[in-house]
């Protein structure tokens, strides 16, 4: 699986945990149900993103992207989440993609005009099928989004940038379309396919990858190979908070490392599950407390005294076959983190022997991610 990464030009806000912990989560059940797993997560340590915010802060962009990413990285283990298999920076993969876009440029995909050279969407049958929206929906997205379907230079308003020659401060480097750095696209096909094959088994990303860039990730794959790119695409609603997308553009971050002073991260974890991955929500201040009181819940739950000659065992054997149903369920958070209060409940409320039913109760909260330390 390969899953979309940050671009690291700010601290991990509360949208990147949603997101790294859904991944996180499926890895999990995916391992508990006896397959193997190959994560690649990505650096985008060089595009349109971290280049003007470096200019903007008088550093180099290069020591920006280590500076958040090492904050990333601390976030991400202090949530809990499974290390990638392979975390590939951008910058290091630039031959890879000058040679994507050779192979592009020999199937007759490209063209380059004003030092610019882009994908011609033309060439590709089924552009837009991923996102399912129609020409004049995906024209205003991309104007949104990244695009320039304006430029005159463009044949088609949703060609996208593989190629593009690097303004006087920025990073340069040699290609055969001329001095320049790569577009936001080749970067996840060039790592995606250079490290798991030129088909995988699952993309993973936020909703707001959809269009433009997972579209133009499929097409420019898939014009490279003629073979499918990604077996299941899978994408993670948008976090809101005061009304708004939660976004780095509008600053109303909820950063992890403030969530992390005031709960464990088992608390975020719970308080994120309920609601479906899927799903766009609103977070607000009090969910954290929530999140805290089922964990408190479950904790004490696993540290009640059993006496054993009290009662016949407490069977816990329904809620662990439904729990991982319901993971199997397109990940349905809400159903596994009711199973799990619900367990702890009767645990909490029965007068039999409940030794067992506690272990259980500590194995799925495991199996979610979340650590009862006690």
């Amino acid at each position: 699986m390969y899953v979309c990464g940050i671009t690291p030009y700010d601290s991990t806000h509360l949208g990147h945990a949603r997101t790294y912990l859904t991944y996180d989560l499926l890895i999990r059940r995916l391992l508990d149900s006896g397959h193997e797993v190959t994560m690649v997560r990505n650096i985008t340590d060089v595009d349109d993103s971290i280049l003007p915010k470096a200019r903007e802060l008088g550093v180099d962009f290069e020591a920006l992207a280590a500076d958040q990413t090492a904050r990333f990285h601390s976030d991400m283990e202090s949530l809990w989440t499974h290390e990638p298999a392979s975390e590939p920076k951008a910058t290091e993969w630039i031959t890879e993609m000058v040679e994507l876009v050779e192979q592009l440029s020999a199937k007759g995909h490209t063209y380059t005009t004003g030092g610019t050279t882009y994908f011609d969407v033309s060439t590709f049958d089924g552009f837009g099928e991923l996102c399912g929206h129609d020409q004049e929906t995906m024209v205003a997205m991309a104007a949104e989004r990244g695009g320039t379907p304006d430029d005159e230079r463009q044949r088609n308003p949703l060609d996208f940038v593989l190629w593009q020659p690097s303004a006087e401060d920025e990073p340069v480097w040699q290609s055969p379309f001329g001095a320049g750095r790569p577009g936001w696209h080749i970067e996840c096909s060039a790592m995606a396919m250079g490290l798991l094959g030129n088909q995988i088994d699952l993309h993973g990303g936020g909703s707001d990858l959809i269009f433009p860039h997972h579209e133009c990730e499929r097409a420019q794959s898939e014009a490279a190979t003629g073979e499918p790119f990604v077996r299941h695409w899978m994408h993670c609603g948008l976090v809101g908070y005061d009304g708004e997308k939660m976004s780095k553009s509008l600053g109303n971050l909820v950063f992890v490392s403030d969530l992390a002073k005031q709960a464990e991260h088992s608390a975020i974890r719970l308080a994120l599950m309920g609601t479906h991955y899927r799903s766009d929500f609103e977070w607000v201040d009090t969910d954290i407390d929530a999140g805290i009181a089922l964990l408190d819940k479950l904790i004490a739950a696993t540290q009640k005294t059993s006496n054993p000659t009290v009662g016949p065992e407490l069977d816990a054997t329904r809620y662990a076959t439904e729990l991982r149903a319901a993971l199997d369920d397109d990940l349905n958070t809400p159903q596994a983190k009711d199973l799990l209060e619900e367990l702890a409940s009767a645990i909490h409320t029965s007068s039999d022997n409940t030794s067992d039913a506690a272990r259980t109760l500590k194995d799925l909260c495991n199996l979610c991610g979340i650590a009862l330390k006690n």
